[in-house]
């Protein structure tokens, strides 16, 4: 069998094991949060920032234009000049937390993405987020890691291999996106 088959056959695997259901609950939170004028924020990091920014994309795009109720939903991870101040300044734990502390408010929703779910910035917007009434939302592999204990809502992908989780993490945001898309 070719690598590309094999391959295949491992994110199929994956995606048969992702809990379909906390995909639904956290929908509903974004829809809960567009319909109650709420904030959510997304973070991750390299590849999970990609996917927090995709999300968001998608979101404002695709699930707010031409309609009357919007979407309030940004990327902690978009704004590199704040994000490299805070590295360079304070320290690069510090780059979600931050800028949360400047927006986020009870009620408000943050999706965490964390392949390890250890990544140390994003584990600690979490634990802010929560702290202040934020719903929290963790997108994780492996084991879960430290993000799984940090968040409300967790939704794992229990797979190994990095590629496979952000795969699946990108499929969650879709998922997500277009159901939002289609309401």
């Amino acid at each position: 069998m070719s690598f590309a088959d094999t391959y295949k056959q491992d994110l199929l695997r994956s995606l048969e094991s992702l809990n379909v259901t906390n995909v639904g609950q956290a929908t509903a939170w974004l829809r809960e949060a567009r319909d109650t004028d709420r904030q959510i924020f997304t973070c991750g990091n390299g590849g999970s920032a990609s996917t927090a920014s995709h999300l968001v994309c998608d979101v404002l795009k695709g699930a707010s234009y031409r309609r009357e109720k919007r979407f309030r939903i940004m990327a902690l991870t978009d704004s590199l000049a704040t994000i490299t101040a805070y590295s360079n300044d304070v320290n690069y734990d510090s780059v979600f937390l931050e800028q949360l502390k400047n927006f986020a408010a009870a009620g408000d929703v943050l999706i965490a993405i964390s392949g390890s779910g250890n990544s140390r910035n994003v584990v600690l917007a979490a634990e802010y987020a929560k702290s202040v009434g934020c719903k929290t939302i963790g997108l994780t592999g492996r084991d879960g890691g430290s993000l799984a204990q940090a968040v409300d809502l967790e939704i794992r992908v229990p797979e190994q291999h990095m590629g496979r989780i952000e795969d699946v993490h990108l499929i969650i945001s879709h998922m997500i996106a277009y159901d939002l898309m289609a309401s």
